[in-house]
């Protein structure tokens, strides 16, 4: 892979600068050993933890796990808010030698059956309360239920030895499009991804970092991942208002915070003391893009913040992020490769598309997963052999987003083939309908649908949180600014927006909703 991909190499973490970037990966566990013993690693309602402490921790779960009997390669299940043992299982699995299967805690008895039967699952630890919710039937009869108090072991389980190439975990996607898949994972996907992270954000041993972000969304279990490989400090949070969020950030003295575009909606309308608003130091975002409108309240809110927009997909982890230097003269970019990534685009033959041509973005390297698990026909489809104009080899992921590289080296989403609107002949893109509806201000969330019409093929639907009192307005300012192939032929306006699991806002409930 060229050197243009990896990214260049830094200080030592305990330096307090960039992490060095390690092409060589090892057991995801051994993450715990780049800390400083004495640093505080976690901070949760419990207390702080430091590295030492949580390492002894993470031997005692692990023990506690291969005392149950458990073999190598069987799969358990975590059905849990962010407690402690949620934040430790990601490596006490792996150091068992079991694949951890987290379960997002905001899914319920139907979809948690469907994972634990598709994983296979030999093992559920979940709380008493929670585990209640499961009817009968939803618990395979080869899988037992574990409470997570009774999951530690006596002993301590030294860190493990396995094969960077062995499955750690299956992270299974949010199911809006159907049925979720479960994504496989190796250390060597789960130690690079951190690397990458750590050393692109420049984190360092004095950030404190503020994970409300499921830990079953690749991005927020990389979150935890890449904070302890940079010697930082990691806090969970489960919140149910913005305002829960800006007191966590003012009473942990939070440094980073990671979200998705509907999050920062919710926090720009919080009240927000100065002081804690003014010490965070990095926005990361991904999950959606960024509106400029976004941008400039997150830029008003936050002065000393670096922003740095990402693009990503769970079977590659992260293709692109956008580097703080450029969100404001590129609002509109994806940005360039991360490190251990390398991203092409690819026209329909598989050549590779010139500068300026859409296509489908083509993600290669390290970070690409090992497939969907029991599902070769799906992977067949989507992890396919590189094309020869890249430089990785092997399999890569063939994203099914289309994307432009620009004369300057940045990418640009233009959408996902299966959202595309096909509307009198014209293929349009219902990120740029969202973007022109979001420009005004006139309404601060909105998704943009293709429906059925007898006449057009499909007509342009926005879905928009507002009442309906400024749609003159925004009718009238589309027109000015958007072709007339582009305008929306309905408005539907809510008080609210759903969201999925991961806090994405959904498209296929709204889709459903409004076709059922």
């Amino acid at each position: 892979m060229p050197s243009a991909a990896l990214g260049s190499a830094g200080a030592p973490c305990v330096s307090g600068a960039m992490i060095p970037l390690d092409p060589i990966p090892q057991p995801i566990d051994a993450l715990l050993s780049r800390g400083c013993p004495a640093d505080i690693a976690l901070v949760d309602r419990a207390g702080e933890l430091d590295f030492a402490a949580l390492e002894a921790l993470t031997g005692r779960t692990a023990a506690g796990l291969a005392a149950a009997g458990l073999t190598k390669g069987d799969r358990v299940a975590s059905w849990l808010p962010k407690t402690r043992l949620a934040c430790i299982l990601p490596m006490a699995g792996p150091r068992a030698g079991v694949v951890h299967v987290p379960i997002n805690p905001m899914l319920k008895h139907a979809q948690v059956a469907h994972i634990l039967s598709d994983s296979g699952a030999s093992m559920l630890i979940s709380q008493a309360a929670r585990a209640a919710t499961l009817a009968a039937g939803d618990v395979p009869p080869t899988c037992r239920i574990i409470l997570e108090e009774d999951v530690m072991g006596d002993e301590i389980m030294p860190p493990s030895s396995a094969d960077p190439s062995v499955l750690a975990a299956i992270l299974y996607t949010s199911g809006s499009t159907g049925r979720p898949k479960g994504v496989m994972l190796s250390h060597a996907n789960l130690w690079l991804g951190a690397m990458s992270v750590a050393q692109y954000l420049g984190i360092a041993p004095e950030d404190r970092v503020l994970g409300v972000l499921p830990l079953s969304f690749d991005y927020g279990q990389n979150q935890l991942f890449s904070t302890w490989a940079a010697g930082a400090s990691y806090a969970p949070l489960d919140y149910l208002t913005a305002r829960d969020v800006v007191k966590a950030v003012e009473r942990l003295r939070v440094t980073t915070l990671a979200g998705v575009p509907p999050l920062w909606v919710q926090l720009l309308d919080a009240e927000w003391p100065i002081e804690a608003a003014a010490r965070l130091r990095r926005l990361t975002n991904s999950g959606g893009a960024l509106t400029p409108r976004l941008i400039r309240g997150l830029r008003e809110r936050f002065p000393h913040a670096d922003l740095y927009p990402m693009y990503g997909l769970t079977e590659a982890f992260r293709s692109t992020y956008l580097a703080p230097d450029l969100v404001d003269a590129h609002p509109d970019a994806m940005g360039r490769a991360i490190p251990f990534a390398e991203v092409g685009i690819a026209r329909a033959d598989g050549s590779r598309a010139d500068p300026g041509e859409a296509g489908d973005l083509v993600h290669g390297g390290p970070l690409v997963a090992q497939g969907y698990w029991q599902d070769a026909d799906r992977t067949a489809l989507r992890f396919r052999d590189a094309p020869e104009w890249m430089e990785c080899g092997g399999k890569a992921v063939w994203s099914g987003d289309t994307v432009i590289e620009g004369a300057d080296g940045l990418f640009r989403f233009v959408g996902r083939d299966d959202e595309m609107i096909k509307s009198a002949g014209n293929r349009i893109s219902p990120t740029e309908i969202e973007e022109a509806v979001l420009a005004g201000g006139e309404v601060t969330e909105a998704v943009a649908l293709g429906m059925k019409d007898e006449r057009l093929g499909q007509a342009i639907l926005v879905v928009a949180r507002g009442d309906g009192t400024m749609e003159t307005g925004l009718r009238d300012r589309l027109r000015r600014d958007l072709p007339s192939f582009m305008q929306p032929v309905r408005y539907v306006w809510r008080s609210d927006m759903p969201y999925n699991a991961n806090g994405k806002l959904d498209r296929a409930a709204l889709k459903g909703e409004l076709t059922s």
